[in-house]
């Protein structure tokens, strides 16, 4: 574990309400019991409808940052917004046991969809979040009906080098100017929401675990996963190539949709993504049969 900066919690989690605080009305928090320590969520939506599991970026992303799409998601679905264990928010790491590898991820979701009784989901990420949604679907393909995928890292094509030369000086000594520098730089002349800021600067020396990092699925097993998936990349994104990540997406998955969403880049989703993007998530979700 370790402690990167003048961490204060009281305004870690102050920052964390007021996000909270723009999700629908009826939005409550479940604690779920992992093998990897108590995992946190927030549940929006019919208690009938059909599961849907949202899981952050990395960093500080945490599951807030999906409150711009909540309200539509949650029309249709029970959404289930994760907190990744290990990472800023409200999941409690569990000693020393954490996840260590991919095939620990895809443990601790399945204890996490376990312990929220679903058996069948519907499963979106985003970032760093997408890449452990889908090597879950590609450990369990019989646990998910649906995939979206948005702005996906590591999944179809690698950084961009001047991306992590960008991100270095904020990795290896954190203070809150260094972050919002990164964020204004990779999100140009998108407004970034205050609270959602504010969020991102307040998690500066959070006692976060190293996170689970691994090469790209093997293309053998993108090119045998049999379910519908929803690719969305952002059309200014410095993580990475975006035309790369949509062509590779279209090569190797069998029942792919992709589409590139203009004016946004990588930082700015979900959270600042226009009202487009929540519509087109609806509609792949929604769409009859398979």
């Amino acid at each position: 574990m370790s402690a990167r900066g003048p961490y204060d919690a009281g305004r870690f989690h102050d920052a964390y309400d007021k996000v909270m605080a723009k999700w629908p009305e009826g939005t409550g928090p479940v604690t779920v019991p992992t093998p990897f320590g108590d995992t946190h969520a927030h549940v929006s939506g019919p208690a009938d409808g059909r599961p849907l599991v949202l899981l952050p970026g990395g960093g500080a992303a945490t599951s807030a940052s999906w409150y711009a799409q909540a309200a539509v998601l949650s029309r249709t679905h029970r959404v289930h917004a994760v907190d990744l264990v290990g990472a800023p928010g409200r999941s409690t790491p569990a000693g020393e046991r954490h996840p260590r590898t991919v095939a620990d991820l895809t443990d601790w979701l399945d204890a996490v969809l376990d312990g929220l009784g679903i058996g069948e989901t519907d499963l979106g990420g985003h970032s760093y979040g997408a890449w452990i949604a889908l090597h879950h679907a590609l450990h369990a393909p019989d646990r998910v009906r649906r995939l979206f995928l948005l702005d996906p890292t590591r999944c179809f094509a690698g950084f961009r080098a001047a991306y992590l030369l960008r991100a270095l000086p904020m990795l290896l000594r954190p203070t809150p100017r260094r972050v919002r520098a990164f964020l204004d730089r990779e999100t140009g002349a998108t407004p970034l929401d205050a609270d959602w800021l504010a969020l991102q600067e307040a998690a500066v020396g959070f006692p976060e675990r190293r996170p689970v990092t691994g090469p790209r699925p093997a293309p053998q097993a993108l090119r045998a996963l049999d379910l519908p998936v929803l690719v969305l990349v952002a059309a200014n994104s410095g993580a990475h190539d975006p035309a790369e990540v949509a062509a590779r997406a279209r090569e190797l998955l069998p029942r792919v949709r992709t589409a590139v969403l203009p004016d946004i880049s990588h930082h700015a989703l979900p959270q600042c993504a226009p009202a487009e993007l929540g519509h087109r998530l609806a509609d792949f979700l929604t769409a009859p049969g398979d």
